[in-house]
């Protein structure tokens, strides 16, 4: 093992769905010393939930190293879910206490995947509380519902 200190990077996710399912979009900007890297995209027929895990998904994956990484998003549905319910839900099949199958599966599998990779902090932000970053993921996945296709 070397001695190279890893990269510490700092990443703001969101994600929006007009309708639940409806027209979606996400936003992630990634922080990088003074540089900066904004993720967005839209999906026509999707959930809120999957543009909150997909917003983080597409950010994570854009980092090909192992990285110290601080991934700060409003969604508690992604925060509950990568934190402490995948767990079990690998242990029990990808079945859901209730033994129901995960919803977002695959996403929740890449999800656990690049979460192993890096070393992910992952931080729970109040939505529509000023926070910079937030808010400019948050009006970007909006205006992702609304772009053209």
């Amino acid at each position: 093992m070397n001695n190279k200190q890893m990269k510490e990077i700092i990443i703001y996710t969101d994600g929006a769905c007009s309708g639940n399912p409806g027209r979606g979009g996400y936003a992630a900007v990634i922080k990088y010393k003074d540089s900066r890297k904004i993720v967005k995209g839209f999906e026509k027929e999707t959930t809120n939930n999957k543009m909150e895990l997909t917003a983080a998904l597409k950010a994570l994956e854009i980092i090909k190293e192992p990285c110290e990484i601080r991934l700060y998003t409003d969604s508690a549905y992604l925060i509950g879910g990568i934190t402490g319910w995948i767990k079990q839900w690998q242990k029990n099949g990808w079945r859901t206490a209730g033994k129901k199958p995960v919803k977002n599966k695959e996403l929740w599998e890449k999800l656990s995947f690049l979460n192993a990779k890096h070393n992910v902090k992952w931080i729970k932000v109040s939505g529509h509380s000023g926070d910079e970053l937030n808010e400019l993921c948050d009006r970007l996945a909006k205006e992702q519902i609304t772009s053209i296709e």
